[in-house]
């Protein structure tokens, strides 16, 4: 999402982008690359960066968790048995 939507949509390069975080190239190219996570802090930065929340990039990034976790686990899960109250 960051490297699809928010880089081009404001013009940015990755290099652009660890500038205006104050972070370096690195940090930007492991998180665009997802080889780095978006922390608490970093979100706090693309929040402020980008006018929107840091709940947003965190969220996001709940999202890509859930996501890979249900992918890796989907055999065990599926074998969990859902319960009802009684």
């Amino acid at each position: 999402m960051l490297r699809e939507d928010f880089l081009s949509d404001y013009g940015l390069t990755p290099s652009g982008l660890a500038d205006a975080l104050g972070v370096s190239r690195q940090t930007v190219y492991e998180l665009i690359r997802e080889r780095r996570a978006v922390s608490p802090e970093m979100a706090l930065r693309l929040g402020k960066l980008f006018g929107n929340s840091p709940e947003f990039w965190l969220n996001a990034q709940r999202a890509v968790d859930l996501w890979d976790a249900s992918k890796e686990m989907k055999a065990e899960v599926a074998g969990i048995k859902t319960l009802h109250a009684a």
